[in-house]
């Protein structure tokens, strides 16, 4: 019912008191449709960005990073080590399913670490507005020693350049119908794809397909056999584009006609970069 009311109060057109005028809503819980058109350009985390571009970047396991041209980054399931460049992200996500998704000693740089998890087992509900940019989470629950924790993992929604980007943690199970609606659009959805420490393949294919992103990242594959039963159990529905980069540039001009499943390579960040 808490994320329900959640979707709901997004929908509202009420307005909104004097001290909340900056308040943000959700632009990604509606319908659009995709502009047709794939351009990918070679990038570094020191390369200005066009305009109304994202860069993404797959660093390994389940860690990517996010940047937009405002300059704001983000490390999703945030480990603790990223690569030898010193680069420090100014927001973390974390999740809980294993301690490859999260890390006890965040580096104290980082100004945002957002858990997604509480303590008392509450649902996380981050809200984190920094000028174009929204992080907003929906939890799910995972399973734990004798059952299920419930609001275990977070998903979380990643809102800027006009783009809806979500990373789907550690998933366990498919999202219930309110899940599903407090998601809202997804353009952009990382996904785990190891076919058994998240969800199994024919669920998580079942999760993809009902999301209908315009481009897919799988993550989580490690010796690429559950990557290509993957690839093989979508392909009828989504093209699949495999890249030798780890990284790529997508803008909702460069959203490609069909729906696509990308695979970068991962690569930990250097100081090339």
């Amino acid at each position: 019912m808490r994320i329900l009311a959640a979707v709901l109060a997004c929908l509202s057109a009420a307005p909104v008191l004097a001290q909340d005028a900056d308040w943000r809503p959700s632009h990604c819980i509606s319908l659009v449709e995709n502009v047709p058109g794939i351009r990918v350009l070679p990038a570094s985390l020191a390369d200005p960005l066009p305009e109304y571009t994202v860069q993404i970047g797959y660093i390994d396991h389940s860690m990517f990073a996010i940047r937009d041209t405002e300059g704001h980054t983000i490390v999703t399931d945030y480990a603790g080590y990223l690569g030898d460049a010193g680069f420090v992200p100014e927001v973390a996500t974390m999740n809980k399913g294993h301690s490859s998704h999260w890390t006890a000693n965040p580096d104290p740089r980082i100004p945002h670490v957002l858990p997604g998890w509480t303590r008392d087992g509450s649902p996380a509900d981050h809200y984190l507005q920094l000028g174009n940019l929204l992080v907003r989470s929906v939890s799910t629950d995972i399973r734990g020693y004798g059952g299920t924790e419930a609001n275990g993992n977070s998903i979380f929604v990643f809102e800027t350049e006009g783009l809806c980007i979500g990373h789907l943690g550690h998933l366990h199970h498919v999202p219930t119908d309110a899940q599903f609606a407090a998601l809202g659009r997804l353009d952009v959805v990382m996904v785990p794809v190891d076919g058994g420490m998240t969800l199994d393949l024919p669920s998580m294919i079942q999760v993809v397909e009902r999301l209908k992103s315009s481009v897919v990242l799988p993550m989580h594959w490690f010796n690429g056999r559950s990557l290509e039963v993957f690839l093989a159990g979508v392909a009828d529905q989504f093209a699949v584009d495999r890249r030798t980069e780890s990284f790529m540039q997508v803008s909702l001009n460069t959203l490609p006609p069909r729906p696509t499943v990308v695979v970068l390579e991962p690569r930990l960040i250097r100081y090339d970069d």
